[in-house]
């Protein structure tokens, strides 16, 4: 696997080279393995000097231990950004604004405001900072549509987006991540649930779907569904050409 992880690091020098404005690596810091790999990745290819990560609590946030260590962990700087107040404020003027022509503001629209902060917050800093906002995302989640659309699924560049979750989390051994962040339970953070109760399949069976393994019947027709309801999200926008 250490082949593949070298792979991964000589891409971002090679997109930081061919964009030599950008100084920075901008990072959303979860406290999941997906981040923490990425973070680690941009610090063997870019130095540690240069990656910034950003831990984005709306309120309460679980996981803001695991974050912050592993921002201490790879000695990164790294910035605090509450989006508790702005979620609050944006999603009571909808909700208002809604009731006011007889509509109401769904669960999944309430839910999706977050990840949307989240994305405008990373642009701002790396605006402000001369950086490239640097994507999560694993080929696990792609392929299943697994995200916020103009929320987690974007960024300037994706080291992992081609990565199966237990690749990263191999590629996270090679580069000696903590144990405790590849080994937990995938979750979005938002629901209460782990990724694979929202699913009602595993990621090892995703993995074998993806590999062409054989599956349980239902199994297969339980993420097939999942890949149809979502595909929209990793479509281009439909276009009229010239």
């Amino acid at each position: 696997m250490l082949e593949k992880t070298n792979k991964i690091i000589k891409f971002i020098k090679e997109v930081y080279q061919k964009n030599s404005w950008a100084e920075k690596a901008i990072i959303g810091i979860s406290g999941g393995k997906d981040s923490s790999v990425v973070a680690g990745l941009c610090v063997k290819a870019l130095g540690k000097e240069r990656v910034i990560g950003v831990i984005m609590p709306n309120g309460d946030m679980p996981d803001f231990s695991d974050a912050k260590n592993l921002c201490e962990f790879l000695d990164i700087k790294y910035i605090v950004v509450n989006i508790n107040k702005s979620n609050n404020a944006l999603v009571d003027t909808i909700t208002k604004s809604l009731t006011t022509k007889n509509f109401a503001l769904s669960k999944q629209g309430k839910i999706n405001i977050a990840p949307r902060l989240r994305m405008s917050a990373l642009y701002a800093i790396a605006n402000s900072i001369n950086g490239l906002v640097v994507n999560t995302s694993n080929y696990s989640e792609k392929i299943l549509g697994y995200c916020t659309k103009w929320g987690d699924n974007v960024g300037d560049v994706a080291p992992i987006i081609h990565l199966t979750m237990q690749e990263v989390i191999q590629v996270g051994a090679d580069l000696n991540i903590p144990n405790e962040l590849l080994k937990k339970a995938p979750s979005d953070g938002i629901s209460g649930f782990t990724d694979e109760q929202n699913f009602g399949f595993s990621y090892n069976d995703l993995e074998k779907y993806i590999n062409k393994k054989e599956l349980n019947l239902n199994i297969i027709t339980k993420i097939k569904n999942v890949i149809g309801k979502n595909l929209h999200k990793s479509l281009p926008i439909p276009q009229i050409t010239r």
